[in-house]
């Protein structure tokens, strides 16, 4: 059985993202690059004096002074009650937040005030007691209002990305947000700048507008922004947003973007390890074992599409890489614990036949991994659960779930289901030419 099943559970070819070091191989001329990172720099003296490092010594040292006094038992010293939500220690917390509440009302220093707003949002946020909740935020909402009008870059900024992410309505508010954005680049945020070049780029909270969105992103990539000298790169090599296809200019910003990858944007190094697996003539030469690379980084940074990739070469043997179960599901595991589909139901096929030493087969596991990738509306996992179902692989046989299985599979476009529903038997048999290299089947 579990050969038949296993090969339901073929996965075909994946995506796949990666990681970044330079290119020893793209184009010897590597142009102009940009300007280093623009950082803001704020004046640290306060308004009595004092380096803004040294005012926060201070309220540390208050802080544990005030600590001290109010706690008696000895079990309230350790940092623990630092952390909201913990009720035995409630009170000391509550002291904590007044003090600094205090620290920060008595200066003009907008940074020290935003520090104060962005940590009232953070303290709100593991609360079990809604109205202390609550409170928090609108006082920590009105203090980002406050600074953003101000002209505060930073507020601006992090109040618009409160906006896009549903903060406030529970759903993005990108009419909300845009405008923000606007002002905080216009102060030389680079993160901004970027968000509002995605803005006219996809449309929100804005008309789109091509030339727009390039235009920010090259107020961005000019500050060093991984996201935004990623995006250029692809807009490039690709000719898209109004911009002359240009594959070497376009290469030359995904290596910069590499360079910068961080784990919000490791994007580039994902392009970068899909060129060299196929190549762009006197540009990018092939390089299998530099895809690898790249690929790996990516996956270190927590991109899914790279790790899955890596399952996938560690499966069957691709890109130079020898076939090694053990590293095939420690990346494709990374990858679905990402809610990657495909990577998920490779997990799935891996528990199905599972590996001596690294995996217990378990039918269960199957199941459950098969499903996670199935509810994301993988086709192939559709009918894997379908054929499951029908044949008492996981919780139960049920012929009247596996039809229901099989016309999801089928409404998404699998071959097989539509036999299956029509009581076509489907030919369990496996391409032969992939078997020699798959371990898992």
């Amino acid at each position: 059985m579990a050969t038949t099943v296993s090969s339901t559970l073929s996965s075909g070819p994946s995506l796949a993202p990666s990681t970044g070091e330079l290119d020893p191989h793209i184009g010897q001329d590597q142009g102009h690059l940009p300007s280093d990172i623009q950082q803001h720099e704020y004046d640290e003296q306060q308004a009595y004096g004092q380096p803004l490092w040294e005012q926060q010594e201070m309220l540390r040292q208050q802080l544990q002074q005030e600590e001290e006094m109010i706690n008696q038992d000895v079990s309230l010293l350790s940092q623990e009650h630092l952390k909201p939500g913990h009720k035995a220690t409630l009170l000391a917390y509550s002291q904590t937040l007044e003090l600094y509440r205090q620290n920060a009302k008595k200066t003009n220093d907008p940074e020290l005030q935003f520090e104060f707003a962005a940590f009232m949002i953070d303290a709100g946020k593991p609360l079990e007691d809604s109205q202390t909740r609550t409170e928090l935020f609108d006082e920590a909402m009105k203090l980002l209002r406050k600074l953003a009008t101000g002209g505060h870059a930073e507020s601006q900024h992090y109040l618009a990305e409160c906006y896009a992410s549903g903060f406030s309505k529970g759903k993005p508010d990108y009419d909300k947000a845009f405008p923000l954005w606007m002002q905080a680049s216009k102060h030389g945020h680079p993160d901004a700048a970027y968000r509002t070049g995605r803005c006219y780029d996809e449309g929100l909270g804005i008309r789109k507008d091509n030339a727009r969105a390039v235009q920010f992103y090259k107020k961005s990539a000019s500050a060093n922004h991984p996201g935004a000298m990623w995006r250029l790169g692809v807009i490039t090599l690709y000719g898209e947003l109004g911009v002359s296809m240009s594959s070497r200019d376009g290469v030359k910003w995904l290596k910069r973007a590499a360079q910068a990858a961080t784990p919000e944007f490791p994007f580039a190094l994902y392009e970068l390890a899909q060129l060299h697996e196929r190549g762009i003539e006197n540009i990018v030469f092939v390089d299998p074992d530099y895809s690898i690379s790249l690929y790996s980084q990516a996956a270190e940074l927590g991109h899914a599409p790279s790790a899955f990739r890596l399952g996938e070469c560690y499966e069957y043997g691709k890109l130079g890489c020898k076939q090694d179960p053990r590293l095939s599901i420690h990346y494709y595991t990374l990858a679905a614990q990402q809610d990657h589909p495909e990577a998920g139901f490779a997990v799935a096929a891996w528990y199905l036949v599972g590996s001596p030493g690294i995996l217990p087969q378990s039918d269960a596991e199957a199941y459950v991994w098969a499903k996670r990738a199935a509810d994301k509306g993988l086709a192939k996992a559709l009918y894997a659960l379908g054929y499951f179902t029908e044949t008492g692989i996981g919780p139960r046989k049920d012929m009247d779930e596996a039809i229901q299985w099989y016309k999801k599979a089928a409404d998404a476009g699998d071959t097989r289901a539509v036999q299956r529903l029509k009581g076509v038997p489907v030919d369990a048999g496996k391409d032969k030419n992939k078997d020699e290299k798959c371990i898992v089947m």
